[in-house]
């Protein structure tokens, strides 16, 4: 019975995190026309499928403060990732440093559940020439500074359409 008793609690606690449940797609243009998305030490293709899994992976988990059936449709345009491709002996590494800011530029449209654009915009050019000024919050994770830049875009660009 106990065990009852917290299952109930814990739903109780978790159900209002799932009422808003946007969606995200993503649409990718070729990899080999983003200005950079080089790899250092790894294939060139699995490079480009870890930035497309990890892009879509932070979309969709924005997406969630969006409300239910909204859809959230990004088309990414052009990359530039923080930190440019350097020799470093027998290896390339990424440096990055505050001349190499991250950019990237996209395409988006926010529709409701019946299908309303809600909003929507081409060309949009996200970039932040003072990344490194910036507080670096949490654990070193890929594309960190690319994941902020469209947080904070979300944040500032979609969110506020929602009212």
């Amino acid at each position: 019975m106990n065990s009852v008793k917290t299952i109930v609690m814990a739903m109780c606690i978790a159900l209002p995190a799932f009422t808003h449940a946007g969606e995200s797609v993503v649409k990718w243009q070729d990899f080999k026309d983003y200005r950079d998305v080089r790899a250092s030490n790894q294939a060139k293709s699995s490079y480009h499928k870890q930035i497309a899994t990890q892009f879509e992976k932070h979309l969709s988990k924005l997406a969630e403060q969006l409300p239910k059936e909204y859809k959230l449709s990004v088309e990414i345009t052009d990359i530039d990732l923080a930190g440019d491709v350097r020799y470093g002996g027998m290896d390339e590494i990424r440096v990055v440093k505050p001349i190499y800011f991250p950019r990237l530029k996209l395409n988006y449209s926010l529709t409701d559940k019946e299908g309303s654009v809600i909003s929507e915009a081409n060309d949009v050019e996200l970039k932040d020439m003072g990344f490194m000024d910036k507080i670096k919050m949490g654990r070193d994770e890929s594309f960190y500074y690319e994941k902020r830049l469209i947080t904070e875009w979300f944040g500032e660009q979609i969110l506020p359409n929602l009212d």
